[in-house]
C-alpha cells in the first residue's frame, strides 16, 4: 500500500487540529459548513428523486443516489469539517502519536456540534423558500424520514458503520491519485454506492430530518424518531470510521509507517 496517502490524513488531521487551537469558533464554523453543503446534496438528490417517485419509477434511488454526489464534491472542494470523516482523521493520528486522545474527543464533539446547527440553519433557509410548500414534491423525501425513523435500532447501528466506512473511503482512496478527474469519479462512485446500499449517514440524516421537520409531516415522523436513529447511527459512523478506517489503517501500516521513519 502506498504511504502518502496515509501521511496526507496525518497532515489533514493536524492542519484541522491547528485551526481549532487559534479558534474554536472558526472550526465549529467549519462545520456548519459542511452540513450545509451536505444539506445542498440532500435537496438535489430528493428533488430530482421525486421525479421518478411520483411516476413509480424504479430508477427513483439510483438518481438520487447519483446527484447527491454533489455533497461530496463541495466538502472535499469547498472545505468545511464533517464529523464521519473527522472520526478517520484523528483517531489515525492519534493512533500514530500526532495528537492526543483528549483534543480528538474535543474535536468529535466541536464538529458534530457544528453540523448539528448548520442542519438547523440550512433547514430555516429552505423553509423560507418555499420550493417545498407543494406537498406532491415531498413525497419521496418524507416517505424516506418516515422509514428511517421507525427502522429497528441494531439495523440503524450496522448500516451506520458501513456507511462510514465506506464514505471515509470515498474521501481516502482518491488521495492515491494527482488528478482531479479520477478524484471526483472515485467520490461519487462512492457516494453512489453508499446511498443505493441504504446505508446510514448521521450528518445527512441530520439534514434531512430538519428538513422534514420543518415542511408539513405526519406524526410518524417526530423528534423523539429523530433521536432514535440519530444515536445508533451516530455509534455506528464512529465505529466505522475510528476502528475499520482508522484502527485498521494504523494496525496494517505500521511496520512500513515505521521503517519510513
Amino acid at each position: 500500500m502506498e504511504i502518502k496517502p496515509l501521511q496526507g490524513v496525518e497532515e489533514l488531521a493536524l492542519k484541522k487540529q491547528k485551526i481549532f487551537l487559534n479558534s474554536p469558533l472558526r472550526y465549529l464554523s467549519r462545520s456548519m459548513l459542511a452540513s450545509m453543503f451536505i444539506g445542498f446534496g440532500v435537496i438535489v438528490a430528493f428533488k430530482t428523486g421525486n421525479f421518478f417517485y411520483l411516476e413509480h419509477s424504479p430508477f427513483t434511488y439510483p438518481m438520487a443516489a447519483l446527484t447527491f454526489g454533489a455533497a461530496i464534491i463541495l466538502i472535499a472542494y469547498g472545505g468545511g469539517d464533517l464529523f464521519t470523516g473527522n472520526t478517520f482523521y484523528f483517531s489515525y493520528a492519534a493512533l500514530r502519536k500526532k495528537m492526543s486522545w483528549a483534543i480528538v474527543w474535543k474535536l468529535w464533539t466541536y464538529s458534530y456540534i457544528g453540523n448539528i446547527l448548520g442542519a438547523i440553519v440550512f433547514a430555516f433557509l429552505i423553509y423560507t423558500t418555499g420550493l417545498f410548500n407543494d406537498a406532491s414534491v415531498n413525497g419521496f423525501l418524507l416517505g424516506v424520514v418516515e422509514k428511517k425513523v421507525t427502522d429497528p435500532v441494531m439495523a440503524l447501528f450496522f448500516r451506520g458503520i458501513l456507511c462510514n466506512w465506506l464514505v471515509c473511503l470515498a474521501f481516502f482512496v482518491p488521495m492515491n491519485f494527482d488528478h482531479d478527474g479520477p478524484k471526483l469519479f472515485t467520490m461519487m462512485l462512492f457516494v453512489f454506492c453508499f446511498f443505493i446500499s441504504g446505508y446510514e449517514h448521521s450528518i445527512a440524516n441530520m439534514c434531512t430530518f430538519a428538513i422534514a421537520l420543518v415542511l408539513d409531516h405526519p406524526e410518524s415522523i417526530s423528534f423523539y424518531g429523530v433521536i432514535r436513529n440519530l444515536i445508533p447511527v451516530t455509534i455506528g459512523n464512529l465505529i466505522g470510521g475510528a476502528v475499520l478506517m482508522g484502527f485498521m489503517y494504523h494496525y496494517v501500516n505500521k511496520p512500513f509507517l515505521d521503517e519510513k521513519h
